[in-house]
């Protein structure tokens, strides 16, 4: 028996499916302290691009950030952690900031101690 291609499926398929975006309250506020708006613009539009395969995007996190992934902004100098819940089609951005290495207001290390 052939699928019928007009009839929806039960399992969502994620090469086309539009994932919708939340913000937890602090990955919000990251945001709005970035003082360039125009790093604002272009790290919001990052996080747009993560409604479409963002399983596929940026890399999976280890440690205690094992179930995040963090993607690349502005120059490589930021990063966007997020979370993908699968399951509520739902991307939860939990951060947002810049990477300095060995610095203690690195991105990852201000999220190990938050989340």
């Amino acid at each position: 028996m052939m699928p019928n291609s007009n009839s929806d499926s039960d399992i969502p398929q994620s090469d086309n499916i539009e994932f919708e975006i939340q913000l937890t309250p602090l990955a919000l506020e990251m945001l709005e302290n970035i003082k360039d708006k125009r790093h604002q613009k272009v790290l919001s539009s990052r996080i747009d691009k993560l409604k479409t395969d963002p399983e596929k995007q940026g890399k999976p996190l280890t440690g205690k950030l094992i179930n995040y992934r963090s993607v690349r902004a502005v120059g490589q100098r930021y990063r966007i952690l997020y979370k993908v819940e699968i399951d509520k089609v739902v991307v939860l951005v939990v951060g947002v900031g810049l990477r300095k290495e060995g610095d203690k207001g690195d991105i990852y290390n201000l999220l190990q101690k938050l989340i």
